[in-house]
């Protein structure tokens, strides 16, 4: 379990369940996440502390996650927060080690997710490093729109290293490339995460790839020929950001990767039981 090229699958039912258009109940989600937590992914996008008004399906986080059994896992917990007072009761909680602040490099889509500017939101992420730092949480930060954007707003790979060199001096240590529209080929998952690995050595550079079903693979394997070793998928490939305005795209179906990193020994062990159950329930509840 120690090998250094596994890949950290970061499993994200968070994205799954925040666009779904039924909103599913407190206890189905509580039952879900906790299957989850025995499958023994690395990471567990859970829930975000964010304004119910703006996600509905998120509105119940604060009663889940005090319902979460983290007594027998090694797994983490993450949760989402897009703002300073989201950061600071995120960090109340004993059991989320991790909170994710999504870093839009296209103005337009940081206003329509956070209502905040790029600059306004660089101070943010300035004020909520100090508050993981105070408390002992880890910071990821997503860069949004990390391979483009579809509202014809400045875009170029140097912009993306740009703002990942700003946050990384902030003393961000993992920063997430999201590709959160679907828009990146192949190629382009490989040049740009290349181009951050190299650019910022001393950081974990992951990838949140959003891909039409059936249409994942080559952006994993540019991905992974990068460097690349930490990865979010959800199961069923379920997910997108209801803020982007457009048609969801899904995320990397999970239990679709498994297999392919197992195949290429990038697989940390998992508990096939309970993985299997997972994937009955979000059958169910995501139909």
């Amino acid at each position: 379990m120690n090998r250094t090229d596994y890949v950290h699958i970061v499993e994200c039912p968070r994205d799954a369940m925040q666009g779904w258009p039924t909103l599913l109940s407190t206890d189905e989600k509580i039952h879900y996440l906790n299957t989850l937590l025995r499958v023994g992914f690395q990471t567990l996008d859970f829930g975000s502390f964010v304004s119910p008004k703006a996600i509905p399906q998120m509105a119940d986080t604060r009663e889940v996650v005090k319902a979460l059994d983290t007594s027998s896992t090694a797994t983490k917990l993450l949760a989402i927060i897009a703002n300073v007072r989201g950061a600071e009761e995120a960090a109340t909680y004993g059991k989320v080690s991790t909170l994710g602040f999504p870093f839009s490099v296209s103005e337009t889509f940081q206003q329509r997710n956070t209502n905040s500017s790029r600059e306004e939101s660089f101070e943010r992420v300035r004020q909520i490093q100090k508050i993981c730092s105070g408390s002992g949480k880890e910071l990821v930060v997503y860069l949004s729109m990390g391979f483009g954007n579809p509202y014809g707003d400045p875009y170029t790979p140097q912009l993306v290293s740009d703002w990942g060199r700003r946050i990384a001096d902030l003393g961000v240590t993992t920063i997430s490339l999201a590709d959160t529209v679907g828009l990146a080929t192949a190629e382009q998952v490989k040049s740009v995460t290349s181009e951050m690995i190299a650019a910022l050595p001393h950081c974990t550079i992951g990838v949140h790839l959003h891909a039409p079903r059936g249409d994942w693979e080559g952006k994993v394997r540019g991905a992974l020929d990068a460097g690349c070793r930490r990865i979010d998928g959800a199961l069923r490939g379920i997910g997108g950001c209801p803020m982007a305005g457009n048609e969801l795209v899904g995320n990397l179906p999970t239990e679709e990767l498994i297999p392919f990193l197992r195949n290429e020994g990038l697989l940390a062990p998992l508990d096939t039981t309970a993985l299997a159950q997972s994937l009955a329930i979000a059958q169910r509840i995501f139909h």
